[in-house]
C-alpha cells in the first residue's frame, strides 16, 4: 500500500513540476483512416477522423456558428484525380452548448470525437492528403491549445492500404503521415454507419437537459401570463360554466375537467411537434445562427409586439371558431376536445403573440425545445381551467376583469418588442455590418423600456387603454422597478459593463467607441509631444484599446522598446481571439480594481494572439527551428515565440519579464483567484524595482 502511495507522489510531483516549468500540451491525439478497406472505382467511402481527448479538454467541433468566436474544425484537400468530395467533412455526434462567455451555441466533443468525409473513388490508386486545424480548452485547468496535424492515405487495387511513410502495409491497416504517426485500423463503412446511428441516439448531455428545463420554466411562466390577457381571462368562468352545465355529478365534473386540460396540452404539444417535424431538430439548431432566420424572428417579434401595443389584433378566420364551437356542444371527450380547441383558437389573438415569442426562443435552442416550451405553456394555461372547472366554488376568489388586462397584454407588448432588438443584434454580429452596435442597442433598450415606465405612470395612453382615475400600487411598483432599469441601462452608452443584461447588448469590443462615449479611456493615456521623446510619441500611437480598457500593444518588438523608454516590466499576454479562458480572465479578473490599476499603472502589455490568421509579409516568412513548420501568419508567429521561449502552447499564458527579456516572476496559466493574480503582479513590480 505505501509503494503505491510513493509511486503515486513521484507521479503527482513530476505532473506538477511539468505545469511548472511549461510544457508542450497535447491534448487531442488523431487517427485518421478509411471506412472501407476494399473499395472500386466508383464506389463511395468515408475519410474517418477520429480524435482521442484528454480528460477534463474539449474539442471545438465545425458545426456551428464560426462567428462566435472559438476555432472550428477545418480542413484543407489536397485535390487530385483520384477522388472527388462529396458534401462537407461532418460531425459524428458532436455535443452542444450554450456558452456564456460568445453569447451563442457551441459544438465540441469529449473523450472521443470523430468527423467524415464522403468521396467518390474515380480512379485507384486513391491518395488523399491534406491538414487541418483545430482548438481544445480545458475547463479544469483553464488552458486553450491551438493544433494542426495533416494526414496522407493511400488505396492501392485489391483492397490494400498504404501510406507515403509505409509502403507495405496489411489490408486492414492504414497509417496517417501525422506528427505521432498513429495508424489505425481499417473499418468496415456498414457497420460504421450503424455505430454512429447509435451513438446518435444517446441521451442529450447535462447541459443541454438543463437548457431544456430553462425552456420549460420560461414558458410555463409565459403561460401564466396568458391567462392573464383579455382573451383569456374572461373565459376560465364562461369554461366553468360550461362544464357545471354539463356534468350530472361532481366525478363526471372532474374528469370532464381533466379531460379538458390534457386537450389543451396535447393541441399546444401537436403545435411544437410539427414545427420541429417541418424545420427538423438540426435544423432548428442551425437556422438559429443564420442571419435570415434572426432577421425573419425580429420581424415576426415586431408585428406582435404592435399586436398588443393595440394597432390591430391577430385573429384566426371566424368559421374555424364557429366550428369548433359547434363541436363543443357534443357533449363526452368530443366536446371536451372541441372546447379546447375553442379555447385555442379564440384566445389566439392573446396568445398568439406569445406562443410565438416562445416557439422562436426555443428554436433558437435546438432540438427538442419547441415541444418542451409548448408543453410547459400549455400546462399553466391548462391547470387553471381545469381546476376551476372541477372546483367552481372558487371561481369567487378571482378577480374581476377589467382594464388591467389590456394593461398586462401591453406590458407584454413592450417586452416583445425589447426581445425583437436581439436577433436583428445576432444577424448584425454575423453581417458585421456595424449597423446595430452597443450604444444603439442599449439606447434603443432605454427607449423601449422609459416608455414603458411612463404608460405604468399612466402617462402615455394606447388605443384599448380604459380611463384611470388614480394609479394603483401595483403599477406604481412596477413602474418604479421599471424606470430603475431604465436608469441603470444609461452608464452603458458611456461604457459600464451592465452585468444584469449582459447576455442580450452586442459585447463591448462591438462597439462605435469601445472605450465608451467620448474616447475617455484613450483620452486617459494620451501624452503631450512636448513631454516624451519623439519614439516615445511614435509608439505611443500604435498601441491599443485592449480588455478593461487597458492600451496595449500587439507587436512585440514595440513592446519591449516602449518599456525599455518608460521604465516598466514588460507583461506579456499570450492569448487568443477564440480563447475562452482569456475571455473569463479579462472578464472576471483584470476587472477587479487592484489588478486593473497594476496592470495600467505599472507594467506595459502586449498582447500577442496566437490565433491571428493575417498573412505575414512573404519576405517574413520563416520556418521555425523548434517545431520544423513553416510560420506564414502572425498568429503562427506568436505561437511559434511562446513554444520556443517557454516550451508551452496552451493559453491564456502570463509571462512578465525586464529589460533583459529575463522572467521577474515564473510565468504562469489561467489564474481564477484575483487576491492570487494580484500578488503575482506586485511581486514582479517589486523584483523590478530593486534591480
Amino acid at each position: 500500500m505505501s509503494k503505491r502511495i510513493t509511486i503515486f507522489a513521484i507521479l503527482l510531483l513530476s505532473i506538477l513540476n511539468g505545469v511548472a516549468n511549461g510544457q508542450i500540451i497535447d491534448p487531442v491525439k488523431w487517427k485518421v483512416q478509411f471506412s472501407d478497406k476494399e473499395a472500386a472505382v466508383g464506389d463511395k467511402i468515408d475519410v474517418v477522423f477520429k480524435a482521442n481527448i484528454d480528460k477534463t479538454w474539449h474539442l471545438y467541433s465545425n458545426d456551428f456558428d464560426p462567428e462566435l468566436g472559438p476555432i472550428l474544425i477545418s480542413f484543407n484537400f489536397d485535390e487530385n484525380s483520384s477522388y472527388e468530395r462529396i458534401g462537407e467533412v461532418k460531425p459524428i455526434n458532436s455535443k452542444k452548448k450554450f456558452d456564456g462567455v460568445w453569447q451563442g451555441e457551441v459544438s465540441y466533443f469529449e473523450d472521443e470525437g470523430e468527423l467524415r468525409q464522403t468521396i467518390l473513388i474515380k480512379q485507384l490508386p486513391l491518395q488523399v492528403s491534406g491538414t487541418f486545424d483545430f482548438q481544445s480548452c480545458s475547463d479544469e485547468t483553464g488552458m486553450c491549445v491551438m493544433g494542426d496535424d495533416k494526414f496522407d492515405l493511400s488505396l492501392n487495387g485489391a483492397g490494400t492500404v498504404s501510406s507515403s511513410d509505409n509502403s507495405a502495409l496489411p489490408a486492414n491497416e492504414i497509417s496517417t503521415a501525422s506528427d505521432d504517426d498513429t495508424a489505425g485500423q481499417g473499418l468496415d463503412a456498414e457497420s460504421e454507419v450503424k455505430n454512429a446511428e447509435a451513438i446518435n441516439t444517446q441521451p442529450s448531455p447535462e447541459k443541454e437537459e438543463k437548457s431544456y428545463w430553462t425552456i420549460f420554466f420560461l414558458s410555463f411562466l409565459g403561460g401564466l401570463a396568458a391567462l392573464l390577457t383579455p382573451c383569456v381571462f374572461p373565459m376560465i368562468p364562461m369554461t366553468v360554466s360550461f362544464f357545471t352545465k354539463q356534468s350530472t355529478s361532481k366525478a363526471k365534473g372532474i374528469r370532464n375537467a381533466i379531460q379538458y386540460g390534457i386537450f389543451i396540452v396535447l393541441i399546444y404539444v401537436v403545435l411544437g411537434w410539427l414545427v420541429v417535424l417541418l424545420f427538423g431538430a438540426d435544423a432548428l439548431n442551425a437556422l438559429s445562427t443564420n442571419h435570415w432566420f434572426n432577421l425573419a424572428f425580429f420581424v415576426l417579434l415586431v408585428v406582435f409586439a404592435i399586436s398588443f401595443l393595440g394597432a390591430f389584433e391577430i385573429v384566426l378566420p371566424a368559421s374555424w371558431v364557429n366550428k369548433a364551437d359547434s363541436g363543443a356542444d357534443k357533449g363526452g371527450l368530443i366536446g371536451s376536445f372541441f372546447m379546447a380547441l375553442t379555447l385555442a383558437l379564440v384566445s389566439f389573438s392573446c396568445t398568439g403573440p406569445i406562443v410565438g415569442a416562445l416557439l422562436v426562443t426555443a428554436a433558437s435552442e435546438g432540438g427538442i425545445a419547441p415541444l418542451i416550451g409548448m408543453f410547459g405553456f400549455s400546462l399553466a394555461l391548462a391547470l387553471p381551467f381545469a381546476l376551476f372547472a372541477a372546483f367552481p366554488g372558487y371561481l369567487n376568489s378571482l378577480p374581476k376583469s377589467g382594464g388591467w388586462l389590456n394593461s398586462v397584454k401591453v406590458v407584454l407588448g413592450f417586452l416583445e418588442l425589447a426581445l425583437a432588438f436581439k436577433f436583428l443584434s445576432n444577424a448584425d454580429l454575423v453581417l458585421d455590418l456595424g449597423l446595430l452596435q452597443r450604444e444603439v442597442f442599449i439606447a434603443i433598450w432605454i427607449a423601449v423600456f422609459g416608455a414603458l415606465g411612463l404608460y405604468l405612470f399612466g402617462k402615455l395612453k394606447l388605443p384599448h387603454d380604459s380611463p384611470m382615475n388614480h394609479l394603483p400600487v401595483s403599477r406604481l411598483l412596477l413602474g418604479l422597478l421599471v424606470f430603475s432599469f431604465t436608469i441603470y441601462m444609461i452608464p452603458g452608452l458611456w461604457g459600464a459593463p451592465l452585468k444584469l443584461i449582459s447576455a442580450f447588448p452586442p459585447p463591448m469590443e462591438y462597439a462605435e467607441s469601445p472605450s465608451g462615449v467620448g474616447n475617455r479611456a484613450v483620452q486617459a493615456y494620451n501624452v503631450s509631444s512636448a513631454a516624451v521623446s519623439d519614439e516615445q510619441f511614435k509608439l505611443e500611437e500604435k498601441r491599443h484599446v485592449g480588455p478593461q480598457g487597458l492600451r496595449v500593444f500587439h507587436e512585440y518588438n514595440d513592446a519591449l522598446t516602449y518599456a525599455k523608454l518608460v521604465n516598466k516590466p514588460l507583461f506579456i499576454d499570450f492569448t487568443g481571439k477564440a480563447c475562452v479562458n482569456c475571455r473569463q480572465m479579462e472578464i472576471n479578473v483584470w476587472s477587479d480594481p487592484i489588478v486593473n490599476s497594476l496592470l495600467r499603472n505599472d507594467f506595459v502589455v502586449v498582447a500577442l494572439y496566437v490565433d491571428f490568421k493575417k498573412d505575414l509579409p512573404k519576405e517574413e516568412y520563416y520556418t521555425s527551428e523548434t517545431t520544423g513548420k513553416k510560420i506564414t501568419t502572425i498568429g503562427g508567429k506568436w505561437s511559434d515565440f511562446q513554444i520556443s521561449r517557454y516550451n508551452i502552447n496552451s493559453q491564456p499564458y502570463y509571462a512578465i519579464v525586464d529589460h533583459t527579456e529575463k522572467n521577474l516572476v515564473e510565468p504562469r496559466g489561467y489564474e481564477p483567484d484575483k487576491k492570487e493574480y494580484a500578488e503575482w503582479l506586485q511581486q514582479a513590480k517589486e523584483k523590478f524595482m530593486e534591480q
